[in-house]
């Protein structure tokens, strides 16, 4: 254990170790890569290898009849498989197979083989046995072989359409699903399934196809070959020609693919099964919701009953004891009323036999008075009190407990008075600092009141300047010569917002009695915007509804000035409504409206300097 201080501080450092690669994965790493191959590439090569190695059967060569007549400069149009013999096993042959049959046909097609059976032999590259050299230089390279089984002249690739589809599904589609999994990069291709496949299989078969992963490409019909390029330049143009059409060909197939999945996911009773049952399954849901929904409800509902029942007998039980407690109360009140009105009554009749303790009849009548304020405003424990003394005192007793209670009373009753005096200038007080103090405290009679209100109707809010326009309206139209600012008119308007509704209903019905008032009486003189026809007496008083004020004013457009016998015409169209009627209510607007823009110029002309 002489070394072990040394080894535990060679562990706790960290040493840089140079590792070669090795082992047969990299070696299948560095193929890959230099033949520019993925791993499931590889994969397919090694058990192509491994079934040739474990296949060992004979197998029978099918002559290919036209192969004499190949043309060696059109090899990329030949069909490799069927010259090499092999039509009928194609992209399942095997390398073995490849190389047995390209052994045997070499045995019999060789030049030299013909030569020395005496068949006139072309030189050069012309003669068709080149086509068999090109045959097995493509099947015999896994990546030419890969491109060329790609455009393999002798695959079907129709898609079946939907009316073939309805009539036998699995018929139809089954073949087509198998003959294009053969370019899936994935090992294992799920199969179509039958009519009693469960929804998971069906689910994981759309699934795969609709996300498929394609190895197929177009690399072998490319037009231009850049080994035959002059320049590195054009050798870039032919590559970037080759992509684009490699491209484009891979997009068409995989709409290819996408359309053979469609129309088979359409056309599929499964999906029909399924769909129904999954709408059957929801409305199972729905309906067992919306019973417990139902159920819920009719709990909630019960419930509810139940509490306004116990709320009823609750309130039935306590008007009850309220109305034992009121009748109780009311006994009560009864019982002291007649106590009170006994001895009221006895009070009067100790004061009357003591003469009123007066010695005139004006000092009786006096303190008769003064017996009568103590009736009203002593209670039931001092009226008791003072007839005790009444009863058993002597009379100068008697006279002095009695002027000593009517000296309480009146000192109590100045009391009041004065209470109820500060309480009426308290009011009086508020009522002139609600209404802005100064001019706008003062003035405001009823008249001004009513034109406030008008003109608060006539400019609603929204108005330029409003409160401005509606001063200088009432400076305009009021009576009583105060001038008015737009401060004086706002408070205003605020403290008869704060009225209660009886002031307010009272205030509104002197407003429609004067209307009522000024409307009786005719006209003498008319503003030149009205007609010029006379009308004498009493006219239909009540206020217009807005219903007739919007008649009166579609029949004023359309009945013009030139319209002979226009009024007659407009009355007709207003129901309830006569002529003179009509013919007031016309003078009216016309000068409200001139005073609303009296009001606005004036008020726009002072806002301008």
């Amino acid at each position: 254990r002489k070394g072990t201080g040394g080894a535990d501080s060679i562990q706790g450092a960290s040493v840089q170790v140079q590792v070669e690669p090795v082992g047969r994965w990299f070696e299948a790493y560095v193929k890959r890569r230099n033949r520019n191959v993925s791993a499931s590439f590889q994969e397919l090569e090694e058990e192509e290898e491994s079934s040739e190695e474990s296949e060992d059967e004979e197998f029978q060569l099918e002559e290919y009849p036209m192969l004499r007549t190949l043309d060696p400069k059109d090899w990329k149009n030949q069909d490799h498989y069927a010259v090499l013999g092999l039509p009928h096993l194609r992209y399942k042959a095997t390398q073995k197979q490849i190389k047995a049959a390209h052994k045997a046909i070499v045995l019999k097609h060789h030049p030299d083989k013909r030569k020395a059976a005496g068949e006139q032999i072309v030189e050069g590259d012309n003669d068709y046995f080149t086509c068999i050299t090109k045959a097995v230089e493509i099947l015999s390279d896994p990546v030419k072989r890969r491109a060329f089984d790609s455009v393999d002249p002798t695959f079907d690739n129709t898609v079946p359409s939907k009316s073939e589809g309805k009539e036998n599904f699995f018929d139809v589609f089954t073949p087509v699903f198998e003959r294009n999994a053969r370019w899936s990069s994935k090992k294992h291709v799920p199969k179509l399934g039958t009519m009693e496949s469960s929804f998971e299989e069906v689910d994981n078969f759309y699934a795969f196809w609709y996300n498929f992963d394609s190895w197929r490409e177009f690399s072998y019909l490319d037009e231009e070959e850049k080994e035959k390029a002059e320049c590195r330049d054009e050798r870039r143009w032919i590559e970037k020609q080759n992509r684009a059409s490699r491209a484009q060909r891979k997009k068409e197939e995989m709409n290819r693919i996408r359309t053979l999945v469609d129309t088979a996911y359409s056309c599929d009773p499964r999906i029909k099964k399924f769909k129904e049952e999954e709408k059957a399954r929801k409305e199972s849901e729905k309906k067992a919701k919306a019973e417990a929904k139902k159920k819920e409800q009719d709990e909630k509902e019960r419930a509810r009953q139940a509490e306004l029942e116990a709320a009823r007998l609750a309130k039935e039980k306590e008007e009850e004891e309220a109305k034992q407690v009121a009748q109780q109360a009311k006994k009560e009140k009864e019982i002291q009323k007649k106590a009170i009105k006994k001895e009221r009554q006895k009070l009067r009749t100790s004061c009357k036999n003591w003469n009123y303790f007066a010695e005139n009849e004006a000092d009786s009548v006096k303190m008769m008075e003064e017996v009568e304020k103590l009736c009203d405003r002593l209670e039931l424990t001092s009226l008791q009190s003072l007839n005790e003394i009444l009863t058993s005192g002597s009379k100068e007793d008697c006279k002095a407990a009695v002027e000593k209670q009517v000296q309480e009373v009146n000192v109590q009753l100045q009391r009041e008075r004065e209470a109820e005096v500060q309480a009426r200038q308290a009011a009086r007080c508020a009522d002139q600092a609600s209404g802005g103090g100064g001019a706008a405290g003062k003035g405001w009679n009823e008249d001004d009141l009513q034109l406030l209100i008008k003109a608060v109707n006539l400019f609603p809010a929204g108005t330029n300047s409003r409160w401005e326009v509606i001063a200088n309206y009432m400076n305009l139209h009021s009576t009583s010569g105060m001038k008015r600012t737009a401060k004086d008119v706002i408070n205003k308007a605020k403290n008869l917002q704060r009225l209660d509704p009886v002031q307010k209903d009272e205030i509104n019905k002197k407003a429609f009695e004067k209307f009522k008032k000024e409307h009786t009486s005719v006209q003498t003189s008319i503003d030149n915007a009205v007609p010029s026809e006379r009308f004498d007496g009493e006219g239909n008083a009540t206020p217009w509804t807005t219903e007739q004020q919007k008649l009166l004013e579609q029949a004023l457009k359309t009945y013009p000035v030139s319209t002979p016998e226009r009024w007659e015409k407009i009355a007709a169209v207003v129901p309830g409504r006569s002529k003179k009627d009509c013919m007031k209510r016309y003078k009216e607007l016309v000068e409200m409206v001139k005073a609303k823009k009296a009001a606005q110029e004036q008020v726009a002309a002072k806002s301008k300097k």
